[in-house]
């Protein structure tokens, strides 16, 4: 039947003028999140939504089984500090990990850090947190509800005693101990206008890097870096593993390039004072850097420059023109030079990324040769955990039907075999009632885009199974196999297939792939979404009235901008935090960074792209009679200070006004508008599994699945 949907003022005065072609912006009153009628149409959307996800047929047992399988204990790779380990852990339903302590590996393990005490449900979390290097004390970030904001508090570290210390207004910053230990570098934003508690979308600019002596208040931290010239720029500082040298990375957007600075801090004669003296190394934006480690004055970076699948260089500070730049380890020919450390003085940690799948091998710092690679199964290493100081090396596998496999290694040992330290035993999932395939489709271009199906063993191609279509695309971001619970009760309680489709735009491939997907490319990501749906449905897995697509952020941009253009090749999408105002994402909180990805509308050109497939201004006008849109669930979140979710409420009022109160559409379109919840990071459990539930609920509820015992 077909829903009847709360009435939207639509204001037909509120008009932009983009380069001489004037749009119309009837919902802009809903970008004030503080107004009456803002919070009225949230208000209402949710009296909608919320009965309907509730009332879902499989929502009592996918809620009860999720909880269940959910429960399980989670473990993080632990890491050596001065001479004890610190490892976290959940025990399975906490809301928050905790952070332990242990002598020994085989020593008894205590409670260091529990973030879960800090509040009842479970909506603060441990957003930073660093040890200093000899393990004298513990600097911690803790966010609230979900807001990108961070407060950043202090502790010994023998005997957990809470300092005064205090730093507010922290947000996407670096944590660095000088070696000493007498202090911490940090950024931090100007104060603003009105309020800052991840409600707000006020433009985060001038960042500033500040260096805080412990003991003292955070009026009197010392300024040691700052761009007026250059309000969107973001800086973050490395302490070398000698201690000898701050290492200043310097981006603006999310581009992967970086300028690189650098200060020897022992050549201060009184310490840590004011501007820090830095000397630029590379002053520009064409390649990125990451600091890996250093050899006196010769500093090892992983680096992608004339390298788009990145390799090792090394560049020695005394002798800094580039003609004197060595590679260490060139880039492979197909493979994708992923994270690089440092163990054990003279070892490197080397992950390449292989179609989507990892490897770990261990080289040697002096060479980059190769002494042994490190066994692993077909997934991804989640965790690394090593030091330059130390000879232990500590590595997470998982997949999608593996939570985790932790291995450890001690390279002091003459044949140094690593061996399994933790591995998590699950209960009521069978791996072996699961298949996995990696297969390879083509593109509307004729590019060929991996993609990981998930599915019960021995399904048999009949075009009758349920599909739940995951994408990405952007940000350079991979993704690879990652164990997620409620993706396997979709498998065995529902009948379905999990598809995650490694489109353009992400950084499976290197930096070609990524650009491929980006600014005047961006149409790539949706036509390599949409031809893994035709794919699925030539191949006979299923048919578009059965697959449901799903993404995230970036993610949720992808779904609404393909059910636009596509509303017949899908029957659910669940458009979660998604980017939908492609003309005006730049204005708000963080969005500035984004326009190295997506471009901007103040530039004629880049306006021209975005028109194109802005999820917002390419929402059909009524009266609509084309192709029904499939049921649509969108989520955003009160305190999504990263995506703000102006985004979807202005989306959601425009689809319902469009889509919804045609006569062809059956199926719900609705919005879920969480509070004390943010863009995803710190989630709690309890919130987490709630939301898995009502997604997977709408999903079947809108595809007509039941459950399966």
């Amino acid at each position: 039947m077909a829903m009847k949907y709360p009435d939207a003022r639509r204001d037909e005065t509120t008009v932009d003028d983009y380069h001489g072609t004037k749009i119309c912006d009837p919902y802009k009153w809903l970008e004030d999140p503080d107004d009456a009628e803002t919070m009225a149409f949230v208000e209402e959307q949710n009296k909608l939504t919320m009965p309907y996800l509730e009332h879902c047929a499989v929502r009592p047992q996918f809620h009860q089984r999720l909880t269940e399988l959910y429960d399980y204990p989670k473990y993080s790779c632990p890491y050596k500090r001065g001479k004890r380990y610190f490892y976290f852990h959940n025990q399975g339903l906490q809301n928050q990990q905790v952070l332990y302590v242990q002598d020994s590996l085989d020593g008894a393990a205590t409670v260091f850090f529990d973030p879960n005490k800090h509040s009842e449900d479970g909506t603060v979390a441990l957003q930073m947190g660093r040890l200093s290097e000899e393990c004298e004390y513990f600097a911690y970030g803790l966010s609230s509800s979900g807001s990108d904001w961070v407060t950043v508090s202090f502790m010994k570290a023998d005997d957990l005693t809470p300092l005064p210390d205090v730093l507010e207004r922290v947000k996407f910053s670096c944590l660095a101990w000088t070696h000493d230990a007498k202090g911490i570098f940090y950024n931090c934003y100007p104060r603003q206008e009105g309020k800052s508690d991840g409600t707000e979308t006020t433009c985060n600019i001038n960042q500033k890097l500040f260096y805080h002596v412990i003991g003292t208040k955070q009026s009197e931290d010392i300024l040691v870096a700052e761009f007026p010239e250059h309000p969107k720029w973001h800086s973050s500082v490395t302490i070398s593993d000698d201690g000898r040298y701050a290492v200043l990375s310097i981006t603006e957007g999310c581009e992967p390039v970086n300028q690189l600075w650098y200060c020897d801090l022992q050549q201060l004669p009184d310490g840590i004072t004011g501007l820090l003296p830095w000397v630029k190394l590379v002053d520009n934006f064409d390649a990125q850097y990451s600091y890996v480690t250093n050899e006196g004055t010769v500093f090892t970076f992983r680096s992608n420059l004339d390298a788009p699948r990145y390799s090792v260089i090394n560049i020695d500070i005394q002798k800094p023109d580039r003609n004197n730049w060595t590679t260490l380890i060139p880039q492979h020919d197909k493979d994708v030079l992923g994270f690089v450390s440092c163990v054990n003085q003279h070892h490197l940690v080397v992950n390449y990324v292989h179609d989507v799948k990892d490897i770990l091998q261990l080289c040697e710092l002096s060479t980059g040769r190769v002494v042994r690679d490190l066994p692993l199964d077909v997934g991804t290493v989640a965790g690394v955990s090593c030091k330059k100081a130390h000879s232990e090396l500590f590595y997470k596998f998982t997949s999608f039907t593996t939570p985790g496999i932790i291995y450890h290694c001690d390279l002091r040992e003459s044949n140094p075999q690593p061996s399994v330290f933790r591995e998590v035993e699950l209960k009521g999932i069978k791996q072996e009632e699961y298949e996995i395939n990696q297969v390879f489709y083509p593109s509307k271009d004729g590019t060929k885009i991996p993609m990981f199906l998930v599915h019960a063993k021995g399904l048999k191609k009949d075009a009758s199974h349920p599909v739940f279509l995951y994408g990405y695309g952007g940000f350079e971001a991979s993704i690879q196999p990652y164990y997620n619970v409620a993706y396997l009760l979709f498998v065995r309680h529902l009948g379905g297939i999990l598809a995650v489709a490694n489109i353009r735009g992400g950084g499976e491939y290197g930096l070609t792939w990524y650009k491929a997907g980006t600014l005047g490319n961006k149409q790539n990501c949706f036509d390599d979404f949409q031809c893994a749906a035709e794919y699925l449905v030539q191949e006979k897995y299923t048919t578009a009235a059965r697959i449901a697509i799903n993404g995230a952020s970036n993610g949720g941009l992808l779904v609404a901008a393909c059910v636009n253009q596509r509303p017949d090749l899908f029957g659910c999408a669940v458009a979660e935090v998604g980017v939908m105002d492609m003309l005006k994402f730049h204005k708000f909180t963080i969005g500035h960074a984004w326009t190295t990805d997506y471009g901007c509308s103040d530039d004629p050109e880049q306006f021209e792209w975005l028109i194109k497939y802005s999820p917002l201004h390419n929402v059909p006008q009524p009266p609509y009679s084309g192709p029904p849109y499939p049921a649509m669930l969108l989520l955003t979140a009160d305190h999504d200070d990263r995506v703000v979710p102006l985004h979807t409420l202005k989306y959601c009022a425009a689809l319902q006004h469009g889509v919804g109160r045609s006569s062809v559409q059956r199926q719900p379109l609705l919005v879920r508008v969480d509070t004390r919840s943010g863009h995803g990071a710190g989630k709690p459990t309890t919130k987490a599994i709630l939301e898995d539930t009502h997604i997977f609920s709408f999903i079947a509820e809108t595809l007509g699945l039941s459950w399966i015992n």
